[in-house]
């Protein structure tokens, strides 16, 4: 095969050296990893905050599991409270941006392909950037809802979050961005004093309340998107997961269920998760280099291209 399997499913941390011709960390976990999609070549995979960090999406932990951000929005709190629902679209106002215009990096783009050569029996994201969708991947379920969308509470009618973007320049007069880092989910630390100031956006079509068509911290994730993610992984081999702390329950339920199922676990985070001792295989590398390079092991010989040829190796 490609390389040698970890035995206990973790990389090594060694480095590359010249003289010797021992093996990097990045070629040995990519080995590693693509020994695994071989034998497991029917894969649900479930992604978190970190794969979308090299797009310039920072992630809401660090590397010890820590939250880095302040208390997140609360969905009953949103749902009942106009002093929230205004907080939120005042700090979105300056978030949405980057988020609009965030582009797929390496990571997302390798799993496309892994796709598109049989590998993803679907892709769960625990993100709600849209970044999958963008760069080519058509089996995926968002599992907190999409940020670009924007659904009625009243009609229920869906938006586009651009349109709402215009609804809020028209309604109000946003003072210059202050300092600092936008979340995830395209959310920005506002001076308290500018809440007041804010006219929410209403629905055009029946003038009704809107809010983000996204899973707020405390809401549940509709059932048919955990049926389905269930579904899945009972057909599948195995289950990825890359770029997640796993500390939320609603993503760490499937690498649990896939535990019961005897399916394996394999885990691409830098960082510690929560799923770290149900892992067959463990990797630290990069999510982007390290799936670029496990895909240029698994791709058809150029020569075989057409002729019904599997995976090189």
């Amino acid at each position: 095969m490609f390389g040698r399997f970890p035995p206990d499913g973790v990389s090594s941390d060694c480095n590359t050296d010249p003289y010797t011709g021992r093996m990097d960390t990045l070629q040995r976990d990519s080995e590693a990893l693509a020994d695994f999609l071989v034998a497991h070549p029917r894969l649900v995979v479930l992604t978190g905050a970190g794969i979308s960090a090299a797009s310039g999406i920072p992630t809401y932990r660090d590397e010890s599991g820590t939250w880095l951000p302040r208390a997140p929005i609360q969905e009953q709190a949103f749902l009942r409270d106009a002093r929230t629902r205004r907080r939120y679209w005042a700090r979105s106002w300056y978030g949405w941006p980057l988020i609009r215009d965030a582009r797929p990096n390496a990571a997302h783009h390798a799993l496309a392909r892994l796709e598109a050569l049989g590998f993803v029996e679907l892709l769960i994201t625990q993100n709600v950037d849209g970044l999958h969708q963008r760069a080519g991947s058509a089996r995926v379920v968002d599992l907190h809802g999409r940020v670009d969308r924007v659904r009625c509470l009243s009609c229920a009618t869906l938006h586009e979050r651009g349109s709402v973007q215009a609804l809020l320049a028209a309604d109000n007069n946003f003072p210059p961005a202050p300092p600092g880092d936008v979340r995830p989910d395209g959310d920005r630390e506002v001076p308290e004093e500018w809440l007041h100031q804010i006219t929410l956006p209403q629905c055009p079509r029946c003038t009704g309340e809107l809010m983000p068509d996204v899973v707020f911290f405390g809401g549940a994730v509709p059932a048919n998107r955990v049926i389905t993610c269930i579904d899945a992984l009972e057909r599948a081999d195995a289950l990825l997961a890359i770029g997640s702390s796993l500390v939320v329950f609603s993503g760490f339920r499937f690498c649990r269920h896939a535990h019961r199922l005897g399916r394996q676990l394999a885990i691409i985070n830098p960082g510690v998760t929560r799923a770290d001792a149900l892992a067959h295989l463990r990797l630290r590398s990069q999510a982007g280099p390290l799936l670029a390079a496990t895909l240029a092991l698994l791709e058809p010989a150029p020569e075989c291209v057409g002729g019904g040829a599997g995976v090189a190796g």
